[in-house]
């Protein structure tokens, strides 16, 4: 075979031939190793979605919404849409049990142009974002425990932060771990989720059955509903609003379906592990709220000193988690926060970094993303694609600005999500006859539910917060020149390695 039919023929393989893209039929095959089981599934889902978000959003809701009830009806309408949604996707991940998950389901039901557009908001915020986001907030808590790490110097011209370095060292280290293969990876994730849950537990129990502070649960119950008239229609749209924070920190539970690939048995690991996962992190984050509402009062003064009278809203740096465990347990309280926070962000940050690259795996078997992140390497997972997340996600953390490209996305990420449920109409309709070990529960009224759900969330955000709706639709419509430069650059055989 010359070497121009011998890349062409690569070129063209499915997702599923795992030959080296640019090899010939002599180089030897490496397949992805499905490796994958219940636990490990629903680690990947559970450690993904539990990061720092939980310990600190509330404040900001709290802000929004000025009552108790309202705080906890937002959180049970992100768990609701949460599961609605894991739900949804556990038919699609059935049916197409490949790695790179929603890419491949947006791609088989839009054409390559939207699974393109996703990938590519993935890989140059969302996900990479994501990463570098958790990784600063596991060096931040470190600092309270190692107060170094609150240090600020020069490189050349270039200022840093010793957190900024701790966060590389996190990331690179967790890129190596991941590159030595998926058993590694998955050993690291199943550790740190089954240590964070544990340590909620300990903190739900501890805040609900020792921990409660009398005159804040008085306070919370007597304005539970806050002011007459809060039921009219004119607050859906400040519900709305709120429930941003409330969905990022429940977001990433479809990382799961970017390992497909790997999971042993996935038409039933996939859907099982979405639903028992979300589930069991929804119930947790109820929880813990509820633990805040038993040791703080949710309304505050932002110029109080003491934890009680800043209250939920005003709590220091919006670390609520903090405040709550420093009235149950004094100052020793923040440091068990801070130590609980730091494993689960580390847990959080090897789930995204593990799933993540199995996306842009995926793309450039298509001919869409640089050509060397379609390799696996000795170890049978894909280290270039891991290697150049690792340093992109590097980039966002030493720019500083991840945390705003996170809320430029919100949006999009909405959009994507809706898009991914309605590929399950789709694709009944244009391929009624393929397998479908899973189906959607309540189709067509539950998954329809989410969409119109999700798309009134975002028409609410492109009223309430235009600031950060619109400019993520430019992200997201960044990708379409790239996609056309990058076929054209295909059919040439001339796109980057």
């Amino acid at each position: 075979m010359t070497d121009r039919a011998s890349r062409i023929a690569a070129q063209s393989a499915p997702l599923g031939d795992t030959r080296s893209a640019v090899g010939d039929a002599r180089a030897p095959q490496r397949e992805l190793v499905r490796g994958l089981g219940l636990w490990d599934a629903t680690a990947i889902v559970a450690g993904s979605m539990i990061g720092s978000g939980v310990f600190i959003v509330s404040a900001d809701i709290a802000r929004q919404v000025h009552a108790p009830g309202w705080l906890l009806v937002v959180w049970m309408l992100t768990g609701l849409m949460t599961i609605v949604g894991a739900l949804s996707y556990g038919e699609l991940a059935a049916m197409k049990p490949q790695a790179g998950g929603q890419y491949v389901y947006l791609r088989e039901a839009y054409g390559p142009l939207v699974g393109f557009l996703y990938g590519w908001t993935l890989f140059l915020v969302i996900q990479t974002g994501t990463i570098a986001a958790v990784a600063v907030a596991f060096a931040k808590f470190t600092a309270v425990i190692l107060p170094f790490f609150d240090a600020r110097f020069h490189i050349a011209t270039l200022p840093i932060s010793a957190q900024q370095i701790l966060a590389i060292v996190v990331i690179a280290a967790l890129t190596g771990v991941n590159c030595n293969g998926l058993h590694t990876g998955r050993w690291v994730q199943n550790v740190f989720t089954a240590t964070k849950v544990g340590s909620l537990l300990v903190l739900i129990a501890f805040g609900l059955l020792v921990g409660r502070n009398a005159a804040a649960v008085r306070v919370n119950l007597q304005d539970f509903w806050g002011a007459p008239g809060v039921f009219s229609l004119s607050f859906l749209p400040v519900i709305g609003a709120a429930m941003v924070g409330a969905l990022f920190s429940s977001d990433a539970w479809n990382n799961i379906t970017f390992a497909a690939g790997e999971v042993r048995d996935p038409a039933r690991t996939v859907p099982s592990s979405l639903a028992i996962g979300t589930v069991m992190v929804t119930a947790l984050y109820l929880a813990t709220n509820l633990v805040y509402l038993a040791t703080l009062p949710l309304h505050g003064d932002p110029g109080a000193t003491a934890l009680s009278a800043r209250g939920i809203q005003f709590a220091t740096s919006d670390r609520v988690a903090t405040a709550a465990m420093e009235v149950m347990l004094g100052q020793m309280g923040a440091v068990v926060m801070a130590l609980g926070i730091m494993v689960s962000t580390f847990g959080c940050v090897n789930g995204l970094i593990l799933s993540g690259a199995r996306v842009y795996y995926a793309m450039a078997r298509d001919g869409l993303f640089f050509k060397s992140t379609g390799f696996l390497n000795t170890r049978s997972v894909p280290a270039p694609a891991l290697v150049l997340q690792g340093i992109w996600a590097s980039v966002l953390t030493l720019s500083g600005t991840y945390s705003d490209l996170l809320d430029y996305v919100i949006f999009a990420a909405l959009l994507f999500y809706a898009l991914t449920v309605g590929a399950i109409f789709i694709l009944r309709r244009r391929q009624p006859t393929a397998a479908r070990p899973y189906r959607a529960i309540g189709y067509p009224l539950v998954p329809a539910g989410y969409i119109v759900l999700a798309t009134l969330i975002m028409l609410d955000l492109l009223v309430m917060k235009p600031r950060y709706s619109w400019p993520g639709l430019l992200i997201v419509a960044s990708g379409g020149p790239v996609f056309y430069w990058w076929r054209a650059a295909r059919a040439r055989d001339a796109y980057p390695a």
